[in-house]
């Protein structure tokens, strides 16, 4: 019997949405606890989760705004208040779901759109598709607390072809990430080398797959495709029925998402003060 999808309607967003700010939320606590001069915090305001990471982070923002109360002009200047008073500016990630009105305060109040985004979400039961270079080799196995440097330096190493300069940030990033609540990370080897990354958070019912990363020498040996099927059967083995993806919208992170079960549940929007 096929595995159900549910609907993506509003409790599928609220869903997604504070799977995705209670992700980010133990990041920015992780940042504060090995970072206690960042000034890194969190707080909820009508519902959505306002970040604060760091001046220019891209996790200095909110999520799930408009999905669990409706807003009104006092919250926005609570949460411009919030980033203001820190330096940084405002970002909110909208779910369409969240309605037509919010997006008509929004432009109201000097926002406009910046950024798009694909939500995709599956059944963690969902069988994983083969892959088409399989590679009996590789070994999937879930990294420990004590290495969490091993693991960020594999997951920048196969960002370092795409973006050169984002590698040290991605380090540093991969290192906080791996110290957060709730998020479980995984390493992909190759003859006991480590040739792929990736990570899950889990919250509300909902796998947030996220860090997906090959090194250039060992990519189309079915990596990723191994990490995919080890963390969605990772999920499912702790009770989480359904995993999330949020990609670039029409990108290549997004057909090889849709190629493993993965369903747009919408397309989200990023609205930015100016």
């Amino acid at each position: 019997m096929p595995v159900p999808y549910p609907f993506a309607d509003l409790p599928l967003a609220r869903q997604l949405e504070r799977t995705e700010a209670r992700a980010n939320a133990a990041f920015v606590t992780s940042r504060a606890r090995l970072q206690p001069d960042s000034g890194a915090t969190w707080q909820e305001v009508a519902g959505a989760y306002a970040m604060f990471d760091g001046v220019g982070s891209p996790l200095t923002q909110t999520f799930g705004l408009g999905l669990f109360e409706a807003v009104t002009d006092e919250h926005l200047q609570q949460l411009e208040e919030f980033f203001g008073s820190r330096g940084a500016e405002v970002f909110h990630e909208i779910s369409p779901l969240a309605g037509p009105s919010l997006l008509a305060r929004l432009a109201e109040r000097g926002y406009r759109p910046v950024e798009v985004s694909s939500v995709l979400f599956r059944p963690t039961e969902l069988a994983v598709a083969p892959s088409a270079h399989p590679d009996s080799g590789l070994r999937v196995r879930q990294t420990g607390r004590d290495e969490a440097r091993l693991w960020a330096r594999t997951a920048a190493e196969g960002w370092c072809s795409e973006a050169p300069d984002l590698v040290d940030f991605m380090l540093e990033l991969g290192e906080i990430s791996a110290g957060a609540d709730q998020v479980f990370c995984f390493l992909a080897e190759k003859d006991g080398q480590p040739i792929a990354a990736g990570s899950l958070s889990l919250g509300e019912g909902v796998a947030l797959l996220a860090g997906a990363s090959t090194v250039p020498e060992g990519r189309k040996l079915g990596a990723q495709r191994a990490l995919l099927e080890a963390r969605l059967r990772f999920a499912a083995e702790q009770g989480y029925p359904l995993a999330m993806i949020a990609t670039e919208p029409g990108s290549a992170s997004q057909r090889n998402a849709e190629r493993q079960g993965f369903r747009i549940a919408y397309t989200r929007t990023k609205w930015h003060r100016v």
